[in-house]
Order: structure tokens, then C-alpha cells, then sequence
């Protein structure tokens, strides 16, 4: 783990991998209220975003920790989480 972000770095970092997946997306579709299958990620895709983010971050947890990820905020909150260690 390096550095501590802030939750609009971590925000930053989750946008870029859901933009590298799903291409038909400008930034201002993606909002922290938005579900990843709300906009259009299918469950491979939702996967590969998480692990990218994961990846992106230094972060390395039990998949099993993102249940009941409701939205982008929620997954935004978790991973700034692990990135601060709180």
C-alpha cells in the first residue's frame, strides 16, 4: 500500500477502470449513486472494475468483503477503507 488517497482519488481510480470497460460512458455518466449494472456492466465487467480498482490501489482482499455493494459509493467507501486501513 502506498500513499493514502482520498476518496476522490479512489473515485478517480474506480471511473478509469469502469471508462476502460465500458466505452460508451463519459465521466458524467458515473456518479457514486449509480449501481455498475445500472450502467451497463454486465458480471464480468463488474468484476474486472473491481479487481482493476483493486489492482490500480495496491489492494488485495477476499472478493467475498463486496457483498451487498449496493452502488459506485459504496464500492468508492470500501476501497478508500482499505486504502486508509480503517
Amino acid at each position: 500500500m502506498s500513499e493514502s488517497k482520498s476518496v476522490e482519488e479512489v473515485f478517480s481510480v474506480v471511473k478509469e477502470n469502469i471508462m476502460g470497460l465500458l466505452e460508451d460512458l463519459s465521466e458524467s455518466d458515473i456518479t457514486l449513486e449509480k449501481s455498475l449494472k445500472e450502467l451497463g456492466a454486465n458480471s464480468l465487467d463488474r468484476a474486472d472494475i473491481v479487481t482493476g480498482s483493486m489492482e490500480d490501489l495496491g489492494l488485495s482482499f477476499p472478493m467475498r468483503e463486496l457483498a451487498g455493494i449496493g452502488n459506485v459509493g459504496d464500492l468508492v467507501t470500501l476501497l478508500h477503507g482499505k486504502v486508509t486501513g480503517a
